[in-house]
This record gives C-alpha cells, sequence and structure tokens, in this order.
C-alpha cells in the first residue's frame, strides 16, 4: 500500500506533468495579432468631461481633456466620456445607446466659456445631478467664464469671471488647505506660471479658498483691471452644492501647465474628490494673515 504522502507526491508529480504538455500544445502567438481585449471593469466610475466653447477658445482645451482621459484610463479609477457639445447634460432617455447624466459621476467643465448650450430642462437636469443626487462638479480654469445668465450655474461653481489683472504672469500663489487632498502636495508658498482670475459675485465665506494669490506680493500700480477693493484673489476652491463636491481652480489656461506634474496632480486629486474616493474640508476660513 502507498502511504498517503507517496499518493500527494505523485498527484503533484501528474499535476506538473500535465500543465507542460498543455502549454507545449499550445501555439505559438502571433505577433501580429493582437491579443483579445480585456472587458471593462465594472468598478469603474465615470466620468464626463465638456469643453463646449461659445466665446474664447483656449488652446489649452484638448491638453486639459487628455490628461483627465488619461489619468483614469492609467490609474483604472475612472473611465471619461470627452464631449464637446452638451448633449449628455440631461436626465432624459436619448436612446441610440447614448448615455446621460444617470450614468455619470463626476462632471469636468473643460475651459467653457460663454452661454453653453443648454435648454431649461438640461440646466435643471445638470443643478439636480449636483444638488440633490450628490456627484461631483469639478471646473477648470474657464468653467468660471461661461453661463453669466443662469444665476443657479454661478451659485453651484461659486462665481464668475470678472478680468485677469496680471494676464499671464509669475503668480506668487499661497496654500491655504494644506490638508486637501488636491494642494497637499504644493508647499506652503510657491509660484506658477500661470493666467489667474479675478472672482466676481464671489464671497471667501461661501467656499474653502485652498489656493490664493499672495497679496503682498503683488503689482497693483496702474492696472483698471483690479476690481476687487480687498486685493482677494482665490486660484483654487472647495465647496459644496447641496449634496455635491464641488471643486474649481483657475490654474490650467496654458497648453504647458498640463505638462506640469503639480497641476495634473491637482486635477487628479481633485477628481478623485469629487468622487468621494477621498476627504477635504469644505469649511470656509478667514484670510490667512498678510506676510511682510
Amino acid at each position: 500500500m502507498l502511504s498517503s504522502r507517496r499518493v500527494y507526491v505523485l498527484c503533484l508529480a501528474v499535476l506538473f506533468l500535465t500543465q507542460i504538455g498543455r502549454a507545449q500544445n499550445q501555439p505559438a502567438a502571433n505577433p501580429a495579432v493582437p491579443p483579445p481585449p480585456h472587458a471593462k471593469p465594472t468598478h469603474l466610475k465615470h466620468v464626463l468631461v465638456i469643453a463646449q466653447t461659445k466665446g474664447f477658445e483656449h488652446d489649452s482645451v484638448p491638453a486639459a481633456m487628455a490628461a483627465i482621459y488619461n489619468m483614469g484610463k492609467d490609474t483604472g479609477l475612472w473611465d471619461t466620456t470627452l464631449r464637446t457639445d452638451t448633449e449628455l447634460i440631461t436626465k432624459k432617455d436619448l436612446k441610440r445607446n447614448t448615455k446621460n447624466l444617470d450614468y455619470f459621476d463626476v462632471l469636468v467643465f473643460a475651459s467653457t466659456t460663454g452661454e453653453l448650450d443648454l435648454d431649461a430642462s438640461q440646466k435643471a437636469d445638470m443643478i439636480s445631478f449636483i444638488k440633490d443626487d450628490g456627484k461631483g462638479f469639478v471646473g477648470i480654469h474657464a468653467a468660471m467664464d461661461t453661463n453669466y445668465t443662469w444665476p443657479e450655474y454661478g451659485e453651484m461653481i461659486g462665481g464668475w469671471f470678472d478680468q485677469h489683472p496680471w494676464m499671464t504672469f509669475n503668480a506668487p500663489i499661497i496654500n491655504e488647505d494644506p490638508d486637501f487632498p488636491a494642494v497637499r502636495h504644493f508647499p506652503k508658498a510657491f509660484v506658477k506660471y500661470d493666467e489667474i482670475y479675478q472672482p466676481k459675485e464671489w464671497s471667501r465665506d461661501k467656499v474653502n479658498v485652498l489656493l490664493s494669490l499672495d497679496p503682498s506680493k503683488l503689482d497693483y500700480s496702474n492696472n483698471p483691471r483690479i476690481h476687487r477693493d480687498d486685493h482677494d484673489f482665490a486660484v483654487a476652491w472647495s465647496k459644496m452644492y447641496g449634496k455635491g463636491r464641488v471643486f474649481y481652480s483657475t490654474l490650467g489656461h496654458t497648453e504647458e501647465s498640463w505638462e506640469d506634474p503639480d497641476i495634473r496632480k491637482m486635477y487628479f486629486e481633485a477628481i478623485k474628490w469629487a468622487l468621494g474616493m477621498t476627504e477635504g474640508s469644505t469649511a470656509s476660513h478667514p484670510r490667512p494673515a498678510a506676510s511682510h
């Protein structure tokens, strides 16, 4: 009689030889034939990027769209639908195997400008998507230079564009909330070459300012484009709109900014936060004391 140990060893040997035989019988892979496609993971989040421009068109829009697409693809955290129209901003059934807002988890406006092609029902659906459904919104640069005739949009994002007093320049920036995931990688004070928007109908007490210009390092002389008497120029903020998370930053004006690892990481972490993958404050706080 064979001992149980010998039987176990013989079974392992037979299994090993069987696997070798199967491998030898497999046809060699043809390098000219692509491997079979993998099914898309079902756990992915879904991001809709809108880049319709009805006003000024930024050269950086394609770079921003490509960056967001690649962030999701490379990390496996989300898939991205890229559109330069607004058809998908609706909860109506569009048929044709077309998705609508019900499918998506975060809406990104990539330097949209002017009055977007949205009818009343689309506007209501978009507001409901964020405010009632608790989905996220991320606004990039000119997302604040759009929808001026839509009051709820300004309330949702936090304000509207009101000039860029220094155009594109070496902006001295302060990190006001280094615990927030989208700005945690920035030092306390730093400089970025970018175009910083001045917001109107914006109030610090309605948002959590993450980044702002250092007022002690700005030139206010002979600049009629400066409209804020308080010299409070926010560069990025977070806020809640109903149940939904909202992030906005004026950074990302230039094509080159999207090659900057700091800017890419900021928007990557902002989307993750808007998706509910990380936590960060939306509580307002007083303006930091001026440095000298």
